[in-house]
């Protein structure tokens, strides 16, 4: 598309392909003026996950997973009509569809290794329980009546 702000990348070399993009286009709800009537401006991006030859299968089968409740017979869509420009939609809705595609296709983070509370702070914190219940004992009221 000429006047769009060039490839929209998902992550390192791997950008969303223009040709597999399909835009929609529908008038925006809310308020407006006498223009707002007879342009097409709110935007819906769609674009087919489960046929799409530009993304690395891996990451594919991932996204498929991840996106498994958004996804309509494998195609994810995006909309956008917070501009009042058509320009402006399209270009919020490329962006978020490639930054929901670039969580989506992440690699899962890396399972936390558990570590062992060291004995000195087991012993510290035991420590001082006893010193706080001798504390408390010595308050009692034994000896005051």
């Amino acid at each position: 598309m000429e006047g769009m702000s060039g490839p929209h990348v998902i992550r390192g070399s791997v950008s969303l392909p223009e040709a597999e993009l399909v835009w929609r286009f529908s008038r925006s709800s809310g308020p407006g003026g006498q223009h707002v009537n007879t342009t097409d401006t709110a935007v819906e991006l769609r674009f087919d996950l489960a046929r799409t030859e530009a993304l690395p299968e891996v990451w594919k089968q991932r996204a498929l997973e991840r996106l498994a409740g958004r996804l309509n017979d494998g195609v994810v869509t995006v909309r956008a009509s917070e501009h009042r420009s058509q320009w402006r939609n399209r270009e919020t809705a490329a962006v978020r569809l490639a930054g929901l595609l670039a969580e989506a296709t992440a690699p899962p983070p890396r399972p936390r290794r558990p570590t062992r509370v060291p004995r000195g702070i087991n012993e510290r914190r035991l420590r001082e329980k006893k010193q706080r219940a001798q504390t408390k004992r010595g308050r009692s009221a034994r000896g005051w009546d």
